[in-house]
């Protein structure tokens, strides 16, 4: 499977995610926030600290998400381009 390897968080709760495949997809965080584990993260300065880790993404406040789960449930939109430009 493959792993993250930048992570940007967006408006709406939603991350920017570049897979190491070079795929870039769109995971939406919003879902989640209603449950009482991941509420801190409603607070935008919060949200806004994420981070890669271990290949998926995590938090200062200890929440991350499995590499699997985020690569599934997100929702492609592009290719990185290499280098050289192919």
């Amino acid at each position: 499977m493959d792993r993250v390897v930048e992570v940007l968080a967006m408006e709406e709760y939603r991350l920017l995610l570049t897979f190491s495949n070079g795929e870039i997809r769109i995971f939406d965080v919003k879902p989640y926030l209603n449950d009482k584990f991941w509420a801190p993260l409603s607070k935008v300065e919060e949200f806004q600290q994420v981070k890669v880790a271990g290949g998926s993404v995590e938090w200062p406040l200890g929440m991350d998400f499995c590499p699997d789960e985020i690569y599934q449930k997100s929702m492609p939109i592009g290719r990185r381009l290499s280098a050289s430009g192919f």
